[in-house]
């Protein structure tokens, strides 16, 4: 028990050293280059949440030109340098359970070096059309395509609307268009600890997909329409696109406040990506953010809620987000105050949930404290600790691999993006 106190406390104080020596960077993530502006104009307290700036440009298709020299001529309009990134997250993680003899877990401690290494590559194709590609460096048995997406936006009026074609490893159906930062898509919420801050990561909805969302954007809302598979490139056993996802979002400013409110919903029967078996994609969840100030402190609350239908006994095809008989569910709030704003924040975050087991008792709740800690607006430390709340069997053992699963799980987590 000492020893283990004693490494996350070692490490702790070797990370706040980190930050006590660092300088500042000038390095910018590749939008940031396009545009020619900090990483702060686009981002909420830090990255990757978006405020309504960031949520803008991105509607654009990523196309907003800074003063970065453009290549002009007849149907030509493309920026004098191919933008790029490197984007990484180090981690170290360790759960209060034990490990089994000879095979080290979480229980023992997990240096997660790289958890994530990507290099991205994305902005402004021509004057209504963007892409983004992300290609993944740290493991060498996937596939080095993670993603890519390619906006065609056009305007009308205030109005944006267009097609986005997508593929993605792991960030689901959302992928192809989404702008709140509630984890309705995978990689754009406030904390790491994804499945106990986000009701949507909570179902699984983050998985392999592609295909095309089609896309309405107004500064007061937003719709995405898509139709996809849950499959990515060259993985596909199949193409057609036979599920749905739809996604809508009143995005008003309310005062000082960036208010966003919304639905999402998976619909439809299609081939999964582990052997082309028939999967249904059932789930749908609502969600709201806030994002202000209180005084002079940055404060962002999140709610979220979703379920996902249950599996029948003994059915032939299950449900992608809930192989379970009865339905899964979860509830979420949270809360990220800036303590020292643009520098360090506080986040508590509780989840009440529902695995959909057969058991009496299937409830899976969780508690998050956490902090953030920007060393430079493109450079973060991160540090959570999760515990399951008390509601059920389900609460045993949920982090992995050991002989007794731990029921706390601490994160320390340096990212950074230039």
């Amino acid at each position: 028990m000492f020893g283990k106190i004693g490494r996350i406390v070692s490490l702790a104080a070797a990370m706040f050293a980190a930050v006590a020596l660092s300088t500042p960077s000038q390095a910018t993530p590749a939008f940031a280059r396009q545009a020619g502006k900090a990483c702060s104009t686009c981002h909420f307290q830090h990255f990757p949440a978006l405020n309504s700036y960031g949520q803008e440009f991105k509607a654009g298709g990523y196309t907003d030109m800074g003063k970065q020299g453009t290549l002009k001529g007849k149907e030509l309009s493309l920026p004098e340098v191919l933008n790029a990134s490197l984007f990484f997250k180090f981690r170290y993680q360790d759960s209060n359970g034990s490990d089994t003899p000879g095979n080290a877990t979480l229980a023992s401690g997990d240096w997660q070096v790289p958890d994530e290494f990507a290099l991205l590559f994305g902005g402004r194709v021509a004057e209504n059309i963007g892409f983004m590609l992300e290609t993944q460096l740290a493991n060498h048995n996937a596939h080095a395509l993670a993603g890519f997406k390619m906006p065609f936006m056009f305007k009308a009026g205030k109005m944006k609307y267009g097609v986005v074609p997508y593929t993605t490893d792991s960030l689901g159906a959302s992928y192809g268009f989404e702008l709140l930062n509630t984890g309705a898509v995978r990689n754009v919420r406030i904390a790491e600890h994804r499945n106990e801050t986000s009701a949507q990561q909570y179902l699984g909805t983050a998985t392999p997909a592609m295909g095309a969302a089609f896309i309405v954007w107004d500064p007061r809302f937003f719709a995405n329409l898509s139709k996809w598979t849950p499959n990515h490139a060259s993985d596909a056993n199949g193409t057609k696109l036979s599920s749905t996802y739809f996604r809508a979002a009143y995005t008003p400013n309310v005062g000082d406040w960036d208010i966003g409110a919304g639905l999402q919903s998976w619909s439809g029967r299609s081939e999964d990506a582990t052997g082309g078996a028939l999967a249904d994609t059932k789930a749908w969840a609502l969600d709201f953010q806030a994002q202000g100030a209180v005084g002079n402190l940055p404060l962002g609350v999140y709610l979220t809620h979703a379920k996902a239908a249950g599996t029948p006994a003994g059915a032939t095809i299950k449900n992608l987000f809930n192989a379970n008989p009865k339905e899964k569910s979860a509830t979420v709030i949270m809360a990220e105050l800036g303590v020292l704003p643009n520098k360090a924040t506080l986040q508590i975050g509780y989840r009440w949930a529902n695995t959909g087991s057969a058991a009496a008792n299937s409830g899976d709740n969780a508690l998050t404290l956490g902090a953030t800690y920007q060393i430079t607006q493109n450079a973060q430390l991160q540090v959570q600790h999760s515990t399951r709340g008390k509601g059920g069997a389900a609460n045993v053992g949920r982090y992995d691999g050991s002989a007794l699963p731990g029921d706390a799980l601490t994160t320390f987590m340096l990212s950074a993006g230039f």
